[in-house]
């Protein structure tokens, strides 16, 4: 072996290294704190649907923007997020008054979000809405 191979001369440091690994890191994290690309939330005042979408004592999943509306009550409408307290799954069904989760059958309240059956412990996150005459947004 030659002396060269033993002691490369061009060889960056280890600062340097760490340096440019830790700069990068962070530009990822900004980047990805600041992006709505990957359409997991809605802008706020996204017109969801319209009164008429949303059955009675049922409500309707809204993927794109992660959120579930809800009409317990004939002219009340209700939001809360589409994540699954439990472990993070999507919802993906509404009936019978409950909101369900597939992963592991937690069932949640159309009314509050509350936990109807377990295994999740906490309610859905309510999310603010607006109706302005029969059009329903995020706010």
């Amino acid at each position: 072996m030659s002396s060269e191979s033993l002691h490369p001369t061009s060889a960056p440091s280890r600062r340097t290294v760490v340096a440019a690994v830790g700069a990068a890191g962070l530009a990822l994290t900004l980047n990805a704190c600041g992006s709505d690309d990957d359409g997991s939330a809605a802008a706020s005042g996204t017109a969801l649907a319209k009164t008429s979408d949303i059955p009675e004592g049922g409500g309707k999943i809204f993927k794109d923007a992660g959120v579930v509306v809800t009409q317990p009550a004939a002219g009340e409408f209700k939001a809360f997020s589409s994540k699954c307290t439990h472990q993070g799954c999507a919802v993906t069904g509404i009936s019978d008054g409950v909101i369900t989760c597939p992963c592991h059958k937690s069932e949640f309240s159309v009314s509050d979000g509350s936990v109807q059956k377990g295994p999740a412990t906490q309610p859905l996150p309510e999310q603010k809405i607006t109706v302005s005459g029969d059009s329903i947004a995020l706010a």
